[in-house]
């Protein structure tokens, strides 16, 4: 996987509302952000140009309006930040993180029946 790079956790709410409706925009993400958030619309704007400046979206000018689109795909950056937190928490041992979960009661019995079926349905691919 190449490196993507980092985004604050304001710019991954904008990244959420890009990847659901792409293309979009700007007055569509401003408008959804507007609904569920306190931000103002400049605060917004300067989220969308920070995201579009670091690589993350694309824009096109569509007569009056720029509409972006996502450059990387939600799954490869969530699986980015997933190896980051397992590297940096867990040495890179999955093992020790999912230990540690079910330790600290963080762990629902859905949740752990769902872990089960995931890696026995794993096991008996290889």
């Amino acid at each position: 996987m190449n490196y993507l790079p980092q985004i604050s956790e304001a710019e991954y709410e904008v990244m959420k509302i890009i990847w659901k409706y792409a293309p979009i925009s700007t007055n569509d993400i401003t408008d959804k952000l507007l609904k569920t958030t306190n931000w103002n619309a400049r605060t917004i704007q300067t989220l969308i140009k920070r995201l579009a400046s670091k690589g993350v979206i694309s824009y096109e000018k569509q007569s009056r309006m720029f509409v972006y689109t996502p450059v990387i795909q939600k799954h490869e950056y969530i699986g980015q930040e997933s190896e980051t937190f397992l590297e940096r928490f867990y040495n890179g041992d999955i093992t020790a993180m999912i230990s540690s979960f079910i330790e600290n009661d963080k762990l629902s019995a859905s949740e752990i029946g769902s872990l089960r079926t995931l890696l026995s349905s794993k096991a008996k691919k290889e």
